[in-house]
């Protein structure tokens, strides 16, 4: 199962750098101004930045907890984006 959410943000860049650079302290990242993926311990979490609209996907493993995953995603990305938050996540 893959789950990706379609962000509209002005600053989809600044807020994929902030939490590649934030979870590169505890889990293995690659991350440009484009692209991202954090190996979270639930699974990979990718970031894509388009001009308007940051793309979140998360691919969780078989025994991970999706709500909680897709909840642990969008508070760190909230908590970037204080001035706009809380942002629309619609999973799909």
């Amino acid at each position: 199962m893959i789950l990706t959410a379609r962000v509209p943000t002005p600053n989809a860049s600044r807020y994929l750098q902030q939490l590649c650079k934030h979870w590169s302290h505890k889990f293995e990242t690659d991350f440009n101004a484009e692209q991202g993926v954090i190996v979270l311990p639930m699974g990979p979490a990718r970031l894509t930045a388009e001009p308007d609209t940051l793309v979140v996907t998360l691919e969780p493993n078989e025994d991970a907890d999706i709500e909680k995953f897709k909840q642990v995603v969008a508070a760190h990305l909230d908590r970037f984006a204080f001035k706009e938050a809380p942002l629309p996540f619609d999973w799909q």
